[in-house]
């Protein structure tokens, strides 16, 4: 198959083509059962601005479509829905990033973006630490004496990192509250029945199953594979992993009166080492991934700021395993201060990179949950 032209589109140009698109899709119907974006796309007529944004959420970019399509370059119809629900959801991030003014973050390259940001923060932590008090830096510190809290105290560790996630969780929530009124649904309508749908075909990737065959996806090539799915588990569940470590710690800690750090067989590290090993493997094998992907099933400019968010979580883990590794030695030190600035990038980035996409993510398929049980004229509900 040959690449249809991947340029740069205004967001009326954007909307339109994809107004064009979905009707061809709408006539044809071969793709019904490929994935919930199609009944979805049936039960319209018509396709406004904010249908686009809706059914471009919907859609995993699983390809399936592409490759049965008989409309797709070099066909001059031009109907490539992976690549262009890809644009769409790049739109869909910036309109709706607050404050709005950072939604242009997203024009921005998301790798360089990423590492120099943790980097200049890591130099920063570094710096700190090794003029302030080289000797203490530089030293090994032993579990007893409390390992790396010997140099950062918890609690303004966790005071520090814990007031640039409630901003980063904040910003996603208001997000999320411009986004679901917008679809024309009720914000009492997202936490029913349909929420619990929703969460089982995002925790599952249902949509990455290839259709009611359930062979995968035709990604990165026209061949269908279970793949991507089991690195995209990997990577979330192990990021819930490592969240369940903090959480537990913070437990421990607060609650408990057990302060870190902890044994290696206690619950926050076999959360923390388990959850790690997943966030290599994952991201990793979604980078690999996406370097051989088909050229046609990627929007070139989501690239960097796909890629952004893998090599942060990569890196998050790699130097997390590495800390608790080294933790009593000499080079403690250096460790903590990369291992936080990796950290303390993913943070500031959370609400202008690709892991909103999660959040938009769940809306939409909430949002199918909730109309599919409505009826359409002419055709009954679900």
């Amino acid at each position: 198959m040959y690449a249809a032209e991947d340029k740069p589109m205004k967001l009326d140009e954007l909307i339109e083509d994809a107004q064009r698109v979905l009707r061809v899709c709408n006539a044809c119907r071969y793709c019904e059962g490929f994935c919930s974006m199609f009944p979805a796309m049936a039960r319209r007529l018509e396709f406004t601005e904010n249908d686009v944004h809706y059914l471009g959420n919907l859609c995993h970019n699983c390809g399936s479509c592409l490759y049965a399509c008989q409309f797709a370059p070099p066909h001059e119809f031009q109907v490539n829905i992976p690549r262009l629900m890809a644009k769409v959801r790049g739109e869909t991030y910036r309109q709706y990033a607050w404050p709005s003014t950072l939604g242009k973050l997203y024009n921005n390259n998301g790798v360089a973006v990423s590492l120099i940001s943790a980097f200049s923060i890591a130099l920063l932590f570094w710096v700190a630490g090794a003029l302030t008090n080289p000797e203490r830096f530089f030293a090994a510190h032993s579990v007893e004496q409390g390992s790396f809290y010997a140099l950062m105290p918890h609690n303004l560790m966790a005071g520090m990192f814990g007031a640039v996630f409630l901003f980063a969780m904040f910003a996603l929530f208001m997000g999320f509250i411009r986004f679901w009124p917008y679809m024309g649904e009720e914000l009492s309508d997202f936490f029913k029945k349909p929420l619990a749908e929703g969460l089982h075909d995002a925790f599952t990737l249902k949509n990455l199953g290839g259709g009611v065959e359930n062979e995968g996806c035709t990604y990165p090539n026209e061949q269908k594979s279970l793949v991507r799915r089991v690195f995209h588990h990997l990577t979330f569940y192990g990021f819930m992993l490592c969240l369940a470590s903090t959480s537990t710690a913070t437990v421990y800690h607060y609650l408990l009166d057990y302060p870190a750090p902890y044994p290696y067989l206690s619950l926050p590290k076999i959360f923390g080492t388990i959850g790690g090993i997943g966030l290599l493997i994952g991201p990793a094998g979604l980078l690999y991934l996406k370097a051989k992907r088909d050229p046609q099933l990627a929007a070139t400019e989501q690239t960097g700021m796909d890629a952004g968010l893998l090599v942060l979580l990569f890196a998050i883990s790699f130097t997390g395993l590495g800390l608790m590794i080294w933790r009593e030695s000499g080079a403690m030190g250096t460790w903590l201060a990369i291992h936080l600035g990796f950290v303390l990038a993913l943070f500031l980035t959370m609400p202008y990179g690709k892991f909103v996409h999660g959040m938009y993510r769940l809306m939409a398929l909430v949002r199918w949950h909730v109309e599919r049980r409505r009826p359409v004229p002419g055709i009954a509900a679900e």
